[in-house]
């Protein structure tokens, strides 16, 4: 059986590993250090229990809006995110590189999207994916051939999530997620969806429509019909951001045991040191 390419929301568990770990874990000089350890020991696990070809992860430019903030002034709106995150935020995709991994970033793309290049490349390829994130946006990704594998405590256990996950948990088809967004909203990124309607109600109309715009072509929420439009725009995911090569990796664990050795994180650097 052919190994999988794991793609990883680098954000996404990077703010899990920091909430997760305690704030005493330093580098050296006293920086902060918990979100590198805590990303760096998920990986780890990830590496050993999947066992994958190939792994990639996407990362959110914080600094540069994307096209859905220039869409709707108030995509996720009020988040604010600790110095101390911030920071290693930063020097993750170093620690990614170090590993021997790929790392995807660039202006006007989210993390998001990238999973959604990788997948789109891996199962045009035959291959097999393994996208970890706990963002629910990926969910539209789930498909015979790729697997949704959700944080559920901290960043030690999983879940995964196919298509008969999606259907279970939603009523929808993973092809439907970003219809579905779109129309109960997301708190999280601040989208308020359509008026009055809710989960149950968003897949209550997408099991007769099939579609959103298949619902506002019969003149359903017609006060809304662009707005609607706008939020699944911005809930799909674009496959279309640039990757880096994917070709098969050898991890570095030599190296990268040197690498987190001059921050002064001895513990990490001692348990990829024993991997080389």
């Amino acid at each position: 059986m052919s190994r999988p390419l794991l793609v990883i929301d680098g954000d996404s568990l990077a703010h899990r590993a920091y909430h997760a770990l305690p704030k005493s874990i330093r580098r050296a000089e006293g920086r902060p250090g918990n979100a590198l350890v805590g990303f760096a020991n998920f990986l780890l696990r990830l590496w050993e229990n999947e066992q994958p070809r190939a792994v990639l992860v996407g990362w959110d430019t914080l600094d540069v809006p994307t096209y859905r903030h220039e869409l709707f002034a108030g995509y996720q709106g009020g988040r604010e995110f600790d110095a101390e995150l911030l920071e290693q935020l930063d020097l993750l995709p170093q620690l990614v590189g170090a590993f021997g991994f790929a790392a995807a970033k660039a202006p006007g793309y989210e993390a998001d999207d990238f999973l959604a290049a990788a997948v789109t490349y891996e199962e045009e390829r035959g291959g097999t994916a393994l996208v970890a994130t706990s963002d629910r946006d990926a969910f539209q990704l789930a498909s015979e051939r790729t697997t949704i594998l959700q944080p559920t405590r901290g960043v030690s256990e999983l879940a995964r999530v196919g298509p008969a996950e999606v259907r279970e948990r939603y009523g929808v088809e993973p092809s439907q997620v970003p219809d579905f967004i779109a129309l109960r909203g997301d708190p999280s990124d601040k989208l308020p969806g359509a008026r009055g309607v809710g989960p149950k109600t968003a897949a209550d109309i997408l099991r007769q429509h099939e579609t959103l715009e298949a619902a506002l072509e019969a003149g359903r929420f017609a006060a809304q019909a662009e707005e609607l439009r706008m939020y699944r725009r911005m809930a799909t995911l674009d496959a279309s951001a640039p990757l880096p090569p994917l070709e098969d990796q050898m991890p570095q664990w030599a190296g990268a045991s040197t690498f987190v050795r001059s921050w002064g994180l001895n513990a990490l650097a001692e348990r990829l040191a024993a991997l080389a």
